[in-house]
């Protein structure tokens, strides 16, 4: 097979393509034009890191070792780390050894972090040292924390300079810099003690000294300062980095709006794990035994509310004898309470994981979710109500489900705003699994109480 493609960008579009939909004819052509597969991964890491992604690992690992240290490098900067990391695994010690020196050291710390033991070690071994230390002092860090997201080597200048002094520095060191965005200005002992942003350092007159340029007292960070605070920083001060200083002041390195925007992904998807008792680090190469391990526990803790709702529904065994069509609406109370619950537990959660629920606000939060409750549990017994009562010939029945309707969706509003806000009180993760308990209220109260109103008014 030949893709005949005169440029560049359409024949990795093309090959991403084909590995996605099949893979082994990928694998197939790449093998037999090598020269292609090289220039793609030259030119367009991104694409070649999908198509290592679509492929098997075995087929990814010999193509990523046709390619030189630095050009592998590249491909797997793009890559999932989970992903980069299996493909190191099957390379040779040395061989990925020489790709991870390759890397800049906050993205190898990303990748080695995610290595089984035996891998890590082997490299290491085949690592200079210095690579090693700077790989170990970031995986120091939590990988959710500023230290863990944070680039080692930011651009530095002295104080006591003038700005053409500055930039001639800055031409002589701009080859091992990433991020030019901002200089970071700092003491004899490596202190921060201002900032210049690139652009007004370029247009300030030569003779000018770096200390009327710069920013005195910018906004850092510790180490330790979690991944949300950073976020929620660099947002409020529009900034595109952001300094990480130690307790004396002394810079460390920064943290950028890409690894921040790729960080604030990550922990939207661990709250949707969370919320519902998924492991908030598993992927899908999470090895099955620690998925197995992360999920059981909240699957017991879900079949104990099933099974709590069970022992409440036998308690009413002798009106759903007497009216068996209760059996049959029951499960719409349940539902449409659910439903709400969920819409306002994402709301709060989503306004937690934005900018927070100041102390004050709670009250009035809840209020409103009650009220949002109230309006909507009216329509849906109203509609529900007469809906059954048509099918039914049974006005009694109606006003059965209509009321209870009205109260699950009050109950369930009330548990979705208020389950995530008691567990973040808790010093929880207001994601922490706040769906199975909200889904626990919601069909107790949809079953329970739909019965317990069918008791008394039948």
């Amino acid at each position: 097979m030949k893709l005949r493609l005169r440029r560049p960008r359409d024949l990795a579009l093309a090959i991403r393509e084909l590995a996605r939909r099949r893979p082994r004819e990928a694998e197939e052509y790449l093998d037999a034009h090598e020269e292609e597969w090289a220039s793609l991964a030259e030119a367009d890491p991104h694409d070649a890191a999908d198509i290592l992604e679509a492929i098997d690992e075995e087929a990814a690992a010999e193509l990523i070792g046709d390619l030189s240290p630095p050009e592998a490098a590249d491909v797997l900067e793009e890559m999932r780390d989970e992903a980069a990391a299996d493909l190191l695994e099957e390379l040779d010690p040395s061989a990925a050894a020489d790709v991870v020196a390759a890397l800049p050291a906050h993205e190898a710390a990303d990748i080695v972090e995610h290595l089984d033991a035996a891998a890590r070690t082997a490299i290491f071994e085949a690592l200079p040292d210095r690579h090693v230390d700077d790989i170990l002092e970031l995986l120091r860090h939590p990988a959710d924390s500023a230290g863990g997201l944070m680039r080692p080597e930011p651009a530095v200048l002295p104080s006591g300079i003038n700005a053409g002094e500055a930039i001639e520095a800055l031409r002589r060191l701009h080859e091992g810099l990433e991020n030019l965005n901002y200089v970071y200005v700092v003491d004899e002992g490596g202190r921060l003690v201002g900032v210049v942003s690139f652009r007004e350092l370029v247009f300030a007159r030569p003779l000018t000294p770096l200390d009327e340029v710069m920013v005195i007292h910018p906004v850092a960070v510790r180490p330790e300062t979690d991944r949300e605070e950073v976020a929620a920083l660099i947002r409020r001060y529009n900034l595109l980095a952001l300094p990480v200083v130690d307790h004396r002041g002394v810079l460390l390195g920064l943290v950028t709006i890409d690894d921040v925007i790729e960080a604030v992904q990550r922990e939207a998807t661990e709250d949707i794990a969370a919320m519902v008792g998924a492991g908030v680090e598993e992927t899908i190469y999470t090895p099955l035994a620690t998925s197995i391990r992360h999920r059981l526990p909240w699957t017991a803790v879900n079949l104990g509310t099933a099974l709590m709702v069970t022992l409440v529904i036998t308690r009413f065994e002798s009106i759903i004898e007497q009216f068996a069509v209760l059996a049959a609406y029951m499960p719409v109370v349940a539902s449409v309470g659910g439903n709400s619950g969920a819409q306002s537990q994402a709301v709060i959660i989503r306004a937690m994981a934005v900018e927070g629920i100041p102390v004050q606000l709670v009250r009035k939060v809840l209020r409103r979710n009650l009220m949002i409750g109230l309006v909507n549990g009216l329509a849906v017994a109203l509609l529900s109500g007469a809906i059954a009562w048509l099918f039914t010939s049974n006005v009694r029945i109606g006003l059965v489900i209509g009321m209870a309707a009205q109260v699950n969706l009050l109950v369930a509003n009330l548990a979705g705003s208020g389950i995530p806000i008691l567990l973040d009180r808790l010093g929880q993760d207001p994601a922490l699994a706040s769906n199975i308990f909200m889904t626990m209220v919601t069909d107790l109260v949809g079953f329970g109480g739909f019965l317990a109103i069918a008791t008394m008014l039948l």
